[in-house]
């Protein structure tokens, strides 16, 4: 085919207007880092939530040539229709860059970042448009490109058309490109394309999910033949694999509005008898075998059988590893629980959602409302209040719940009975062991494609009063490589053994929406420091906004000196987007002062951020946080709790706006512990009700997955 036929055969079928039966062709990851062909893009991009890595041994060697070598893309769609990669071309994986220009070697280690954005405009019968770039903001741009892409798909068929510009000496990616992919099977799909300098094939092979145990797709490709004149050979090979990042992504969940809260009417002088739960029988169903039971009958049964009812429910909650459970009711009936949240760590949200379903299927009154205190260490965080009938068609069928939702503590409630007088299963003097990994690492140095020190760490944090508790940090080398071994580059960035973190903290609920939290004790940041450090946050009514003040003061254990940081920041939370906005400034570890800023894409209980910085250098990057523990940990016994991580982060960044790429070691960074606000009391800024009204789907799908 040449190369115009291609051009125009691709260029009918996008303006063409027929709709297709077929299913189109999958989304594959291209040679060159963006979802595609082989080289040139498409106008297609992953779905929000799904990640993919992969690998391909086709390197473009600075825009010059092709040659053997090592590709490794990390990609994400992070919202709808915006997908985001990173790349490391390299030439070989752990020689000594230093060491073969010396020889007179010309070697390649790069790090890239790409964007991709589907345009929503169109309609999805007409074509798709995307616009690109590739290698954006970096500090040495060997393969900057910017491109539009047009595709259609016709039956099992999708041909793209576009342009790019590019700097390459090869001529890819600088012109018109064109592609053609047709999906035979849905584990067989022929692909070929113009990249505006070569034509190429390939052959895509996928793996049927079954075989995988339905946990992703992947998928093999093979570069069958191109006729470029910049390659001593026409076959290369990659093989990728992409699953979602969340099974708890709310595109999973039906879309739920909350009906208007109405209070429940002034109770009736004779109330519906309530239903036998649990192999419990009504009184009166024997009573009426001989005679009727009067209204004054019926109004002494309905408080013991309450009390029944509710000393079950308890006993439930407890059994659910819930904490300091706490169940009262009065005559309207109002029934008030407050619990703490201990086996749900990646999201609170799962706990108020079976508490609430608890109480609906232990509880049986007509005209009930029942309201829910969330607490963490006596600290009352969040309260819903909901009609009990509302909420039960709701755990039924999904139809509206009327309830409301406040930031903090719940409003008094008059002439309540608890049925304890004191709360149920106390947190406090449980430990409490989070086990998971440390890492520091480098990538596309000139001493390898990528180098790490791993160690275990453990977190124990004991509980001892309100707000109040202990927290130890301690970590063992797990495995280095050689450049980060002792007396090695990267000793100074190597994971040490033994005690990281050894402080007592305190936290307060202060009036009007402020938190206050302070620390105290033995830090290890490479030197022993014995510090203070202090956070006070204020959280608006609906939980969206946030402003907080970090301070801290570290002396140095062994040296008559000190450092301090200070840092003011805020936060934005888009709930209707899952999309949490991040600004902070000040003076910051290293004594470098600047500004941050950061956005948060939740995807579930994961997210994906990018961020950058300016202070005393200039530094963007991506960043993933994934939970390393199961969504409901093992309960807290009277010896304690083993749990995993609940939100691992880790970041790769790259200089900006600088004609050099330098590392860059722990700038606009601030010491933390795993004890903190956001952390430990905010469900990492998601604790409002804004989020709950959001996200009323998944309190439905929390208490049908574990009742």
């Amino acid at each position: 085919m040449s190369k115009q036929s291609l051009i125009l055969a691709s260029s009918s079928a996008i303006f063409s207007l027929s709709v297709c039966a077929n299913e189109p062709p999958t989304v594959y990851e291209s040679f060159a880092g963006y979802s595609g062909v082989i080289n040139t893009p498409n106008a297609e991009v992953k779905p929000r939530g799904n990640i993919g890595v992969s690998y391909n041994n086709q390197l473009d060697m600075r825009g010059d040539r092709y040659e053997d070598g090592y590709n490794y893309i990390f990609s994400a769609g992070i919202w709808e229709n915006l997908e985001v990669s990173g790349m490391i071309a390299a030439s070989s994986m752990h020689d000594n860059m230093f060491s073969q220009r010396v020889m007179g070697e010309d070697p390649l280690r790069d790090l890239s970042f790409n964007l991709k954005y589907a345009i929503p405009l169109i309609p999805k019968d007409w074509f798709s448009l995307a616009v690109g770039s590739k290698d954006v903001g970096g500090a040495s741009n060997k393969y900057k490109t910017h491109y539009i892409a047009a595709s259609k798909a016709l039956n099992n068929f999708r041909f793209t058309l576009g342009a790019a510009s590019s700097e390459r000496a090869t001529g890819q990616m600088d012109g018109m490109f064109a592609g053609v992919e047709w999906q035979l099977f849905p584990w067989l799909a022929l692909q070929s394309e113009y990249d505006a300098e070569a034509f190429n094939t390939a052959v895509r092979v996928s793996v049927p999910k079954e075989w995988i145990f339905n946990t992703g797709e992947l998928t093999f490709t093979g570069k069958i033949h191109s006729d470029t004149d910049h390659s001593a050979k026409d076959t290369y090979w990659g093989v990728s694999y992409s699953l979602p990042l969340s099974s708890q992504n709310r595109s999973q969940y039906q879309d739920i509005e909350p009906a208007p809260f109405v209070a429940p009417p002034t109770p009736r002088a004779e109330r519906a008898q309530p239903k036998a739960t649990h192999g419990q029988v009504v009184a009166e169903k024997t009573k009426t075998k001989t005679h009727s039971a009067t209204p004054s009958e019926r109004a002494s049964e309905e408080p013991k059988l309450l009390n029944d009812s509710l000393r079950a429910l308890r006993n439930a909650l407890i059994e659910d590893g819930f904490e300091s459970v706490s169940i009262g009711f009065n005559h309207h009936p109002h029934i008030v629980i407050h619990f703490e949240n201990s086996v749900f760590n990646r999201n609170d949200l799962d706990a108020l959602g079976l508490v609430l379903g608890r109480a609906v299927e232990h509880i049986n009154l007509k005209d009930a409302q029942v309201s829910v205190q969330l607490k963490k260490h006596d600290i009352p965080l969040l309260a819903v209040v909901t009609q009990l009938e509302s909420y039960r068609q709701f755990v039924a069928t999904g139809a509206s719940p009327s309830l409301r939702v406040n930031q903090g503590k719940l409003e008094p409630v008059p002439a309540i009975a608890w049925i304890e007088t004191s709360a149920n299963n106390s947190p406090y003097l449980k430990p409490r062991l989070t086990l998971g990994p440390a890492l520091s690492s480098t990538y596309a140095t000139e001493l390898g494609v990528y180098d790490f020190s791993l160690a275990l760490r453990a977190d124990l944090e004991v509980p001892l009063w309100k707000g109040a508790g202990v927290n130890i940090t301690a970590q063992t080398v797990v495995a280095d490589t050689d450049d980060f071994e002792p007396n090695d580059t990267f000793e100074g960035r190597r994971e040490q053994n033994g005690l990281e973190r050894a402080v007592f903290y305190q936290t307060f609920d202060l009036p009007f929406g402020f938190y206050n939290q302070t620390q105290i004790g033995i830090f290890r940041e490479y030197y022993d420091y014995n510090a203070i450090i202090n956070e006070t946050a204020w959280v608006s009514p609906s939980g969206r906004h946030k402003i907080y003040n970090n301070y801290g003061y570290f002396d140095y254990a062994d040296y008559d000196a000190d450092r301090e940081y200070h840092v003011v920041g805020y936060q934005y939370h888009w709930v209707e987007q899952d999309i949490t906005f991040h600004a902070s400034g000040g003076e910051f570890w290293r004594k470098d002062k600047g500004l941050k800023l950061e956005t948060k894409f939740w995807i579930g209980d994961s997210y994906i951020s990018l961020f950058a910085y300016d202070t005393d250098v200039r530094v963007a990057g991506i960043s993933f946080s994934i939970p390393l523990t199961s969504r409901k940990d093992m309960n807290v016994t009277q010896y304690g709790q083993v749990k995993g991580n609940q939100a691992w982060r880790h970041s790769v960044g790259t200089r900006i706006s600088e004609d050099h790429n330098k590392l860059v070691y722990k700038k606009a960074y601030i010491p933390e512990t795993s004890i903190s606000l956001d952390r430990t009391y905010f469900n990492q800024g998601r604790m409002s009700s804004s989020y709950v009204y959001a996200n009323l789907a998944r309190l439905r799908e929390a208490y049908l997955s574990f009742k």
